[in-house]
């Protein structure tokens, strides 16, 4: 036997044991279920790395060129040399890109665990090969049937005879002989082309449909002659009564060798749909955030004295929703994104009272106080953060309940993965350049097929691609569709790209990641690390970056507005804060946009006279923030309401209304739309209401009065909204997709405790009386303990101990003794690579390790 085959690993635990550090790791960062938690040794990490959840979560991150070629593995022999692969993967006429890229897809999969052993023996994981393999109840994606040796596995050795013996070759002894020489048969292509040479027309035209699959087909009791022709040969062999199967080997030679129809080494290039000047992609991403922000302002506002009420099972009403949408002028499915948005970054939540309702919470006055700029970036990093998705609002979950926004089961794990996968593609392409939205989906349908294994672009995995970049041009991460400058600054890409061949395409030697979780090999991964979703720390960095890119795009707040003659004021800009909040007071908006116009009406002049303003203070107001005079008709306007307000006083009696002028009085009595109100004469200058103050204050000012509610003492009641936050609350944490990625202190300590650990297991030793089952501790006596532990200390050798701690736990372990008194032994403890004190009385017993 040759020395290579000698060292060849005979199972995935050793094959892991001959690994480095640096590999260990990549497979543990890929793979994070692996280390939750760490294993006690290597056979325990191949152990779980072979489970079928584990498996098939590994499988889910495969990309498709990877995937065909673990499909492949898993209808080739086992195990299966790199050249037998590499035909089933380029064919017998070969491929030079399938060649190119068949080392990095068996790498990856080396990587991934799911293939081990060296290039003349490829073994695919059991559990992969179960997953992967055809059967009847779940076809390969190959299209590929059952061998021959599996198809004839039922049937009668006479049969299998008939079928040799018309095939040209010669009867045999037994079953297994025959089967063997039709298998030879089938794949030996001349030979096979020979005896195809021969089938009828109808017979070939039934092979050309079973090729590509399905391989299964229906017969009657008395089959056609071309069909009993490819019966007796054992081109088709029967499986079920009525049913057929074409062997594996027979399609692989009509096929010409290849396991896939159409293998797909590279991935789709992402290409761009229209290009612009990147400033000019800057600037319009840069008036969207500030849409953005207005926006969000605009909504917590109108939620400022409380918002809408919390539906019983969580959630925002459809009519609630509706409101919120035609109060920011925008469609419901947009209105639900702002909603969730604004609750992802912590700045709404539920009060908890008893009437329970959504109100801002305190931290969006702690919001409001911040730039402009911070203020965007945090919108930012809590939508790229998100898992809550908000395109699924007003669709149906497994229980055919209606999702609401706000509402539970909206999240969806995959959502930030996606999310920061499509904006990553926007940085491979040219600065400017807007990408194709199908050639987005492709390209990830391509880099996790079975996540998106729909090809009609419907399945979640491309749904959540499509709102990303809607999402991403409302929030103004994009503009025009392309990624702005502190769009790249968020993702802590480089903050110029150099443009990839062919816009994205995946050339050999590429630094774009194309496997498993956008990591390459790991030489080439330092060269993808932008390309993976940052750390907490590093993500601070980078949203700090990115809001200091915007900062100097984003308009500078005025302190002016120019009043017009027809009772409007328009704002050319946005304004400052106090300047935004007293024109709010004071006037109604009218149109929103580049300019904001607002309008004054006789009940927005008397809002801010029944906030506390005089007339003279709003006079003052507006010549010290307008860039025009202030118009004749806007005075006219705020003095005539100003010396009709207050002049009916509203109080408590049920109501009243007092006023000086007894013939306004008789005018209100005899309005016919006072009758509602059921109002009566108690004095000259009082009228009672059997309605409530404040019905009685609505009910004269839908008359065209302006009415001031009074106190108890007859003082002018001054009305302020007043702001409702909810007690402190967090944001939603978002729903991790299964355990996150180890960072580098995790995963330097969990191999050295796998290592410590698997040298515990595997340390050669003496016997120790009778043999030892697999896993079993040793056993001696006290006085042998001591007496074993006593002379390694002297001789300063390791020894193998069973060791029992305080909890019961039972483990073995290698140490190096270094001083035994007192009933205690302090050794270096090689399984947890430190100094420890064992009490005697805990070790079962000990054993001296081999001499070699």
């Amino acid at each position: 036997m040759s020395p290579e085959a000698h060292s060849a690993p005979r199972s995935l635990a050793e094959a892991l044991r001959a690994r480095d550090d640096a590999s260990l790791a990549a497979l543990l960062r890929s793979r994070p279920d692996l280390i939750t938690p760490v294993p006690t040794d290597l056979t325990q990490l191949a152990t779980r790395a072979g489970t079928r959840a584990s498996v098939l979560r590994a499988l889910e991150r495969l990309d498709r060129f990877a995937l065909q070629t673990a499909e492949a593995l898993a209808v080739a022999p086992d195990p299966a040399s790199y050249d037998t692969l590499l035909g089933l993967m380029a064919g017998d006429a070969g491929d030079e890109t399938v060649a190119g890229a068949l080392p990095r897809a068996v790498a990856c999969l080396r990587e991934q665990a799911l293939v081990w052993g060296g290039d003349d023996r490829l073994r695919l994981v059991r559990t992969a090969r179960e997953l992967l393999a055809p059967s009847p109840q779940h076809p390969s994606p190959t299209g590929l049937g059952p061998t021959v040796q599996e198809a004839t596995s039922g049937m009668s050795p006479g049969r299998i005879q008939e079928i040799v013996t018309t095939a040209g070759l010669p009867s045999t002894h037994d079953s297994v002989s025959a089967v063997t020489a039709l298998t030879a048969l089938f794949t030996h292509r001349k030979k096979m082309a020979k005896l195809l040479a021969g089938a009828p027309e109808a017979a070939r035209e039934v092979l050309t449909r079973l090729v590509w699959g399905p391989p299964y087909g229906q017969v009657t009791a008395d089959p056609a002659a071309h069909l009993r022709w490819l019966l007796d040969r054992g081109l088709l062999l029967p499986t079920t009564p009525g049913t057929v199967v074409l062997p594996r080997e027979v399609a692989l030679h009509l096929r010409e060798g290849r396991a896939h129809r159409t293998p797909e080494p590279l991935p789709p290039a992402v290409t761009p749909a229209a290009t612009h000047s990147p400033q000019v992609v800057d600037a319009t991403a840069a008036g969207q955030a500030y849409t953005a922000l207005a926006t969000v302002e605009e909504l917590l506002k109108d939620w400022d004295e409380g918002g809408p009420a919390v539906l019983r099972a969580g959630g925002l009403s459809v009519r609630d929703l509706k409101r919120t949408a035609v109060a920011l002028d925008v469609s419901e499915p947009v209105a639900a994104f702002w909603v969730e948005l604004a609750y992802a970054a912590g700045l709404i939540a539920s009060d908890g009272e008893a009437d329970e309702r959504y109100a801002a919470t305190p931290a969006y006055d702690e919001w409001l106080e911040q730039p402009p700029a911070e203020r965007w970036a945090r919108l930012a990093q809590a939508w790229l953060a998100a898992t809550r998705t908000p395109g699924l609002v007003g669709g149906r979950d497994a229980k055919d309940r209606t999702l609401s926004a706000l509402g539970p089961g909206l999240d969806r794990s995959a959502a930030p993965e996606v999310r920061h996968r499509v904006l990553s593609l926007l940085t491979a392409l040219p600065q400017g350049a807007a990408p194709d939205a199908a050639s987005v989906l492709a390209r990830l349908r391509w880099e996790r097929p079975l996540r998106g294994a729909q090809r009609d672009g419907d399945d979640l995995r491309s749904r959540l691609a499509r709102w990303a970049l809607s999402e991403a041009e409302l929030l103004g991460v994009t503009g025009r569709g392309a990624l702005s400058a502190h769009g790249r600054a968020l993702l802590g890409a480089p903050a110029a790209a150099t443009p990839a061949a062919g816009s994205g395409s995946a050339a050999a030697g590429s630094a774009e990641p194309t496997g498993p979780g956008d990591k390459l090999p790991v030489h080439h991964h330092r060269a993808a690390d932008r390309l993976v979703p940052l750390a907490a720390a590093e993500q601070a960095v980078a949203t700090a970056a990115a809001a200091r890119l915007l900062a100097p795009l984003l308009p500078e707040p005025l302190d002016h507005v120019l009043l017009q003659a027809d009772l409007t004021a328009v704002a050319p800009g946005p304004l400052r804060r106090p300047l935004a909040d007293m024109l709010g007071v004071l006037a109604d908006v009218e149109s929103k946009g580049g300019a904001t116009v607002y309008r004054f009406t006789p009940a927005s002049v008397r809002r801010a006279l029944d906030a506390g303003r005089t007339a003279a203070d709003l006079h003052a107001f507006l010549a010290e923030h307008s860039r025009t005079p202030v118009p004749q008709p806007l005075a006219y306007l705020i003095d005539d309401v100003a010396r009709r307000h207050g002049h009916l006083r509203v109080g408590a009696a049920s109501a009243y209304v007092r006023c000086d002028d007894d013939t306004l009085l008789n005018e209100i009595l005899a309005d016919r739309r006072a009758a509602a109100l059921r109002l009566r004469r108690l004095a000259p200058t009082v009228l009672a209401a059997q309605t409530d103050p404040a019905t009685l204050l609505e009910g004269l000012r839908a008359m065209g009065y302006a009415p001031a509610a009074e106190s108890a003492e007859g003082d002018v009641l001054i009305t302020r909204a007043h702001a409702h936050r909810t007690p402190p609350r967090t944001a939603p944490e978002p729903v991790p997709d299964g355990p996150p990625p180890p960072d580098a202190t995790l995963l330097s300590a969990a191999i050295r405790a796998i290592r410590a650990g698997d040298l515990a297991a595997t340390t050669p030793r003496k016997p120790v009386g009778e043999p030892l089952a697999g896993g079993e501790l040793p056993r001696t006596s006290s006085a042998e303990t001591l007496a074993t532990m006593q002379a390694a200390v002297l001789t300063g050798d390791s020894v193998w101990i069973g060791y029992v701690n305080a909890d019961g736990a039972a483990s073995q372990r290698v140490i190096a003794p270094v001083r035994v008194e007192g009933g205690f032994v302090t050794a270096y403890d090689h399984t947890a690579d430190e100094v420890r004190t064992f009490p005697l009385h805990r070790i079962t017993g000990v054993a001296e390790l081999a001499d070699d």
